[in-house]
């Protein structure tokens, strides 16, 4: 049986890319959100590193929350989206910031933005970290990009396959 890191192919984004891009992504949200009090929701648990360099970055009033989605078993293939864990803070009248760490197919990110918008904030934007565009099926906004990536696998920086790899500091592909 091969061990995990044997499934690892190649690094596909750099530790220092990373964390120079958080920081960008961060100075944009600074900027866009200067006059407001932000509510920052994450998506567990694959966000959470990103999530935790991003709002470190972040020089604004903010409260940070989770929501529980999970779209992925012990394979590499999407299955039937289940949340589990709700929301604590109420989102009503306030900017919503939705943090996720790959918008991917769009389902996941599109079913919480539906969700959250039950809630009846003022206004709803979204930061993800990596953007697989080959996959997309749900036409699902992302006011934040960190890095667009080509049809792979990725596992790093929070991603994971099977709960392995997520503490790399960097984002790899996986070997098919």
């Amino acid at each position: 049986m091969r061990s995990p890191s044997d499934r690892l192919a190649k690094t596909l984004i750099s530790e220092e890319k990373l964390q120079e891009r958080v920081a960008e992504l961060a100075d944009q949200i600074n900027s866009d959100f200067k006059n407001s009090n932000l509510i920052v929701v994450g998506l567990l648990t694959g966000t959470i590193i990103f999530l935790a360099d991003l709002v470190r970055k972040i020089d604004l009033p903010l409260r940070l929350d989770f929501i529980g989605v999970s779209s992925y078993r012990n394979n590499t293939e999407s299955s039937k989206l289940v949340f589990t864990k709700e929301l604590n803070i109420d989102v009503k009248d306030q900017d919503v910031l939705i943090v996720d760490d790959i918008l991917d197919t769009g389902k996941t990110l599109k079913s919480v933005i539906d969700k959250i918008n039950t809630m009846h904030p003022r206004k709803i934007s979204t930061c993800v970290l990596l953007s697989k565009k080959a996959r997309r099926e749900y036409i699902t906004p992302a006011d934040y990009v960190g890095f667009e990536i080509p049809n792979e696998f990725a596992v790093g920086y929070g991603l994971d396959y099977a709960e392995h790899f997520r503490n790399l500091p960097f984002i790899g592909a996986l070997n098919n």
